[in-house]
């Protein structure tokens, strides 16, 4: 069974960075049973997914390396994460350079949470690149639309006539606001839950999972079946307070175990590469997507804290439920871009911590710092690599 606790004596003899057919299939420190059998009824979810070791779901196809990962960041990284009190997957992947570096839980599933918004949007805009959708096409919000949580857009439908704008401003809504009404439109424009998995499996995204939508999400998480009538007030709040403990507990515990929106920490880094590198959508709606992530409003103390002048981070960040101190799913996964051009994946997972916000916030800061640190400034290692390394990736490496 591969786990990431070997991958730093491997790093330096593989690529492992998810670019081209040279990629991170897949990693895991899971079992192999199917992801309803642990999840409640509420998820509405009874694939399986194939993530245990019998799938085969761990499995790296090896390349020549592009570069050794920067050893004083491998280190940075190990004493980050192994002195915080929870379950924290970080994962950096060098957009030009081809090293990965991981703690020792980036294979593992962690909660997303709003993450997946990212996953919603590029397959939007994957449609837009087919022709299907278009980003100035008009598209109405209305009440039966409401999710749970954040949904800022729900001050703007006015009555029965709903508010109108382009899928172009619900997407920023959804990635720069995190409004779960507005994602969950995005997800029903583009055919459901099952079209965001065909488009990561189209695309080789490994390391991904997709829930059923937040509605379903968020009440299975909690221990509720969803009704339609939480999506107004605080009627979700008080129909989970009024669970009892036992059940909420016995839900929380079953989501972090195997969340249905789980992700790798590594997995979301090499994604977020090939992003960059342009692999994934068209360079116009590459470069629409990356503005809109560097437009993002929410956790400006996460990464973002920590983002020294003349550096830009696009992102997208996650928070899940509380259960007494616990929070299941503390997130923040971009592109940190220095001066020079340079760019890193990176994805920083918290699945389940009692530690308080402001000590997550530290530990995402210090993430960046590190990275910030150990930055060498210089020509891609593509551009001196042999002509074997640029016919496999096709790119000459400027």
């Amino acid at each position: 069974m591969f786990k990431f606790e070997d991958f730093s004596a491997i790093q330096r003899a593989v690529t492992v960075a998810g670019f081209g057919p040279a990629l991170l299939v897949g990693c895991t420190v899971h079992g192999d049973p199917s992801l309803a059998a642990y999840m409640p009824a509420s998820y509405g979810i009874s694939f399986p997914f194939p993530w245990g070791d019998s799938a085969k779901a761990a499995a790296v196809q090896a390349w020549r390396p592009t570069a050794p990962a920067p050893t004083g960041l491998e280190q940075a990284i190990r004493g980050i994460t192994g002195n915080f009190d929870g379950l924290v997957g970080v994962a950096i992947t060098s957009v030009e350079d081809g090293w990965i570096v991981t703690s020792n839980d980036a294979a593992r599933p962690m909660p997303q949470q709003s993450v997946s918004k990212l996953w919603v949007t590029m397959t939007v805009l994957d449609a837009v690149d087919q022709g299907r959708i278009r980003l100035d096409q008009p598209i109405t919000i209305t009440r039966a639309d409401f999710t749970l949580f954040h949904q800022p857009v729900a001050a703007l439908v006015k009555g029965d006539v709903g508010y109108t704008a382009t899928v172009g401003e619900i997407v920023r809504r959804a990635m720069q606001m995190s409004d779960n009404t507005c994602n969950d439109k995005l997800l029903r424009l583009v055919g459901g839950p099952d079209a965001i998995r065909s488009f990561l499996a189209r695309k080789g995204i490994t390391g991904v999972r997709f829930g059923p939508g937040e509605k379903l999400l968020q009440a299975g998480t909690a221990g509720l079946e969803w009704k339609p009538e939480y999506s107004m007030g605080n009627s979700f709040a008080i129909a989970r307070s009024r669970l009892s403990p036992a059940v909420r507990l016995n839900a929380y515990e079953s989501y972090v175990k195997d969340p249905p929106d789980g992700a790798a920490a590594a997995g979301i880094s090499v994604a977020l590469a090939r992003l960059k590198r342009g692999e994934l959508l068209s360079p116009a709606s590459t470069a629409w997507l990356i503005a809109t992530m560097d437009g993002a409003k929410t956790g400006r103390a996460r990464v973002h804290g920590a983002v020294p002048p003349g550096w830009t981070y696009g992102h997208k960040t996650g928070t899940g439920q509380d259960l007494g101190p616990r929070t299941a799913g503390f997130n923040d996964v971009g592109i940190l871009t220095a001066p020079d051009g340079k760019s890193y994946a990176l994805a920083v997972m918290i699945g389940d911590t009692r530690r308080p916000p402001q000590a997550r916030q530290a530990l995402m800061q210090q993430v960046a710092q590190a990275i910030v640190a150990n930055h060498v400034s210089g020509p891609r290692v593509q551009d001196n690599a042999d002509p074997a390394w640029k016919a496999f990736t096709g790119r000459t490496g400027k």
